[in-house]
């Protein structure tokens, strides 16, 4: 063990807690059991089986009210490993369930045997006939899939609001719809064709020629089954009159049973079926797309009405209108929002009753978008809207921004709603459709039936489509509580069945919560064909038992997790998962809601128990060392939880107090220890590369991997000594060379000037020229001791950096322009809560500008551009993010070169700092998606605005990424060249 290696219960909760009934017991410890592991490991692999307790209870959990933790996960990469476990499942007697996002609502994404993740290695889209339609692997993303096919002016018809992280696999499996998609747009209506392992293995691509002679071959008793049950159903007119007409609303409770009569062959009746069928007929492994035209001219408006059932008769209106989306919002979801970054503060204020209408019309061109909004102001002058508080416009608006925040606000209906529940309740999520016509009704039967059961709920809902939402909280850990959700459900239920003849599953699928009502909505005759056709297709019950039928009237109690108590930043979480694909170590150890579920079994078990110790032992590198810490897990979260904030606490309740102290002294002494810095790179320079790598690698081992940094040969020689030479006086902006800058010179074999001197050069150039204080040295934007939790470090140097800032700006007069990302978020953001009151007073009169922004608002309109790049590829930084910055990064690639190109799997790198050479597989596996992405072509240029994110793209992609702020100076520099 390395010297300096963390204790691992420094970061036990200790005996301030209470074990919980359902925590996991401690003969789960010791992981998988035998011999499922070793069979397994034989059969697929040792890198494919997660058998570590902590393995298992990351998994355990999914955005739904339940948990079961499986007893193993298996990580297949291509069909043949899912033929694989499903073979062994079938010989062994075993259950499987597949796992992609883990958005599910209602438990189908967990499992209690083996669980099946086909997220990791099964991403990836490919564009046929110019965009009409698309190849899509089900590990994709929702959005990533529509933001390849916008380029093509095309999208996906299904648009759930969990886009973000939803899978395309699990989209077809729920046959999840959203905000636009109603019946019309869904996975049912819009599939081309698909490809499936049955669960005896055979493959089906729909598509193929000669599918169904195939299919006769391989499954014969499957595919005589299948035409029977289309026989029996044809033949009773009552059914089949019955299951139309459940279909012309939008409905996801049980099996597509339209299938067997919109499908003539079985592969065509199979093809309808796997929609919907939640992973229980097989595994969907590839999906063509038939997309829809991308209507980008918008009109859209947030109308409030004085009640939800004033709201609910609207609908119907903008319905005849036109309108592509119209949105319900009652008052407590409206005052939720507020918990979103951007919603006005004072909807905080509305009254409980108040309800809003998102309406939106989209158009092909402006002549469309003309005639909506006359139709749209002729509804408008029809209704009584109110305007309880002053944000509110009640108008139609074109502005992109605006549309941007209203839909912002919608889609966080789930998280901000569950985000602002009392503490330790566990969330329920349901979703149901009636005709669109008893819209109104159901929303005030529903406020009746809450009331009686004393649950104040958040309702939302696709109006448009007849699709409410509602969210209910309580607390798992109460009998008495689970007791009066089980009497709501089943008064619920009835009320949707016999008074409204609803969906009691609109867009959510049936899942472990409807399974037990399923007769109720579709009756004994056609539930009993639901049941026969699982035993056709699966008749030795291996896949997801339990999941859509079950026959225990209670079963969805059962599995209820309760929700402890975590640390004050991460108690919100609802486990929804829209963390988890923009996170850099999602892929290689935890995300952001896995290692606040770890966190969250910690406190369900007793102090010191074998689990706790398991997890503990685990949580120190899979959750604190391996996360990059850049907080992007922060911008995808609703409510904006920052688990990255949770990792640098524990890294800093890790360290001893020599550490704290040695580091405090680095921070006071930092202009030696830059100076050293700059000294060290420059010797490493003439030394070999393997033989800095074994030496760093023999420290790493001798000391801790997480406190001694590799040496990667992708690092730069050591930077000038001596910053170019500016005068205050006439300066229009302080210059601060961040530290990194002054350390570490551009890419090697570049004999264009440096940063910092083309920074001076091009604002010159513009008329705004800048000065570098001479006292730059010793001075550091802190993020080095953020990042690693070092507190008095890091207050060392927040307050020295702002004092100094605010001394060099003449009190705030001019701004401080900083050349790295990162260090301007440090220095803007950051750095504050460290800062004394006084200093506190002095950040706030300073302003801190990114170079990118300097670059784009102030120099580009001065500047003449003399020479363009052919191409250049971007990498935008999560520092960029944070900071609005990203917009001004492509504007100044665009001035410099004619095609500028930012990778659609363009994420953060994961290099964060230093914490690239002190875990390179984090970089690795961050980066991986973009290099494949990047490499696919040459580019002329490769550009982004953060020395240290440039090294870790370069050892990426094998490519020399610099600051576009390098490259402006170039295209504008006067001398030979054209534009």
């Amino acid at each position: 063990m390395p010297l300096l290696e963390p204790k691992p219960e420094a970061l036990s909760p200790g005996a301030m807690r209470s074990p919980t009934h359902d925590r996991v017991t401690d003969e789960r410890a010791p992981g998988t059991p035998e011999p499922l592991r070793s069979e397994l490991t034989a059969l697929l692999g040792p890198r494919k089986v997660l058998w570590k307790i902590s393995d298992l209870v990351r998994y355990a959990s999914d955005a739904s009210p339940y948990r079961f933790v499986p007893q193993v996960v298996v990580v297949p990469e291509d069909i043949d490993d899912v033929s694989a476990i499903l073979s062994y499942a079938r010989g062994k007697g075993r259950d499987v369930v597949f796992r992609a996002a883990g958005t599910s609502l209602n438990g189908q994404a967990q499992g209690e045997d083996i669980l099946v993740d086909v997220r990791h290695h099964w991403a990836g889209i490919e564009v046929l006939d110019g965009g009409a339609r698309a190849r899509i692997s089900p590990g994709t993303t929702v959005m990533r899939a529509n933001a390849t096919l916008a380029r093509y002016g095309r999208l996906l018809g299904p648009d759930p609001a969990s886009a973000i992280a939803c899978t395309v696999g699990g989209v077809v499996a729920n046959n999840a719809s959203g905000m636009t998609a109603g019946t019309t747009r869904n996975s049912y209506r819009t599939l081309s064709s698909l490809t499936f392992v049955l669960p005896g293995g055979t493959v089906v691509d729909t598509a193929a020629p000669g599918a169904d002679a195939d299919l006769a071959r391989a499954e014969p008793e499957l595919c005589a089954g299948l035409l029977a049950l289309k026989a029996e159903i044809e033949a009773d007119a009552a059914l089949t009159a019955r299951i139309r007409a459940k279909y012309e609303i939008k409905n996801t409770n049980g099996y597509r049973l339209d299938a067997f009569l919109d499908g003539a062959t079985p592969v065509e009746i199979l093809r309808g079926l796997m929609v919907g069928s939640e992973g229980t007929f097989g595994f969907i492994s590839e999906v063509v797309f038939d997309t829809l035209p991308l209507d980008r001219h918008l009109s859209t408006a947030l109308l409030f009405f004085p009640s939800l059932t004033a709201a609910a008769a609207a609908v119907p209106l903008f319905n005849e209108a036109g309108a592509i989306a119209v949105e319900l919002m009652d008052g407590n979801t409206l005052r939720a929002s507020v918990s979103v970054q951007g919603v006005p503060a004072d909807w905080a204020g509305l009254p409980k009753t108040t309800a809003a209408l998102l309406v939106e019309f989209r158009a092909p061109d402006e002549a469309g978008r003309d005639a909506y909004e006359r139709a749209a102001a002729d509804v408008v002058r029809r209704l009584e809207l109110v305007r309880p508080v002053t944000s509110v416009t009640n108008e139609f608006t074109r502005d992109s921004g605006t549309i941007s925040g209203y839909w912002k606000a919608r889609k966080a209906f789930v998280t901000a709603v569950g985000g602002s529940r009392p503490s330790g309740t566990t969330l329920i999520t349901e979703d149901f459709a009636v005709p669109p016509s008893r819209l109104a009704d159901a929303c005030d039967a529903l406020l009746t039936l809450q009331a009686e059961h004393g649950f104040d709920a958040a309702v939302a809902g696709h109006a448009a489509h007849g699709n409410l939402h509602f969210l209910l909280a309580f607390d798992a850990a109460k009998p008495s509580d689970i007791d009066r959700y089980a009497a709501f459900m089943d008064d619920f239920c009835k009320m949707t069945v016999e008074r409204f003849d609803g969906s009691l599953k609109a867009e959510h699928a049936t899942g472990r919560n409807i399974a037990p009502f399923l007769e109720l909505e579709w009756g004994p005759r056609a539930t009993e064909l639901m049941w026969r056709l699982k035993q056709i297709i699966d008749p030795d019950g291996v896949l997801a038992p339990r999941i859509v039928l079950d026959r225990d009237p209670r079963a969805h109690l059962r599995g209820l997790k309760t929700i402890p108590r975590v640390e004050a930043v991460a108690d919100p979480c609802i486990e929804c998962g829209f963390c988890e694909p923009t996170c850099p170590s999602h892929d290689l150890t935890t995300s952001p809601r896995q290692r606040i579920v770890l966190r969250r079994e910690m406190m369900r078990q007793p102090d010191g128990s074998p689990v706790e110790t398991g997890l503990l032992d685990a949580y120190g590198y899979d959750a604190v060392d391996t996360c990059a810490g850049d907080s992007t897990c922060k911008l995808a979260c609703p409510v904006g939880i920052d688990t990255g904030a949770m990792m640098k606490d524990f890294r800093h309740q890790r360290h001893s107090p020599r550490e704290e102290r040695i580091a405090a002294l680095t921070a006071k002494n930092f202009r030696a220890v830059e100076a050293a810095a700059r000294l060290a790179v420059a010797a490493a320079s003439r030394i070999d590369d393997r033989l800095l790598e074994g030496v760093t690698g023999l420290a790493r081992r001798a000391v801790r991997p997480d406190l001694m940094p590799a040496w990667l040969p992708e690092i730069p020689g050591a930077a000038a000594r001596e910053l170019p030479r500016t005068s205050r006086a006439g300066a229009s902006a302080v210059y601060y060379p961040a530290c990194v800058n002054r350390i570490f010179a551009g890419p090697e074999g570049q004999h264009a000037p440096s940063l910092p001197q083309a920074v001076v050069a091009v604002s010159a150039r513009a008329g705004k020229p800048v000065w570098i204080p001479p006292d730059t040295a010793g001075t550091c934007c802190a993020t080095i001791w953020h990042s690693k939790g070092y507190d008095t470090a890091n207050a060392v140097m927040a307050n020295r950096i702002v004092a100094a800032a605010w001394g060099w700006t003449a009190g705030g007069k001019l701004p401080l322009v900083v050349d790295a990302s990162s260090c301007t978020l440090g220095i803007a953001h950051e750095v504050v809560p460290y800062l004394t009151e006084d200093n506190r007073a002095l950040h706030r009169e300073l302003t801190v500008v990114d170079s990118l922004v300097w670059a784009a608002d102030e120099l580009l309109p001065e500047l003449t551009v003399l020479r363009r790049a052919g191409s250049a590829v971007l990498h935008p930084t999560c520092s960029m993010e944070h900071l609005g910055d990203v917009e001004h990064l492509r504007a100044v690639a665009e001035a410099c070169a004619r095609e500028v190109v930012i990778p659609d799997d363009a994420a953060c790198c994961g290099f964060a700092g230093d914490r690239g050479m002190l875990h390179e597989e984090l970089t690795a596996s961050a980066t991986a998606k973009e290099a494949a992405e990047v490499n696919t072509r040459e580019y002329d240029r490769y550009l982004s605005a953060n020395r240290m994110c440039e090294i870790g793209m370069d050892r990426a992609t094998g490519r020399s990424y610099y600051s576009v702020l390098m490259e402006l100076e170039r295209a504008t520099r006067p001398g030979p060249g054209q534009v």
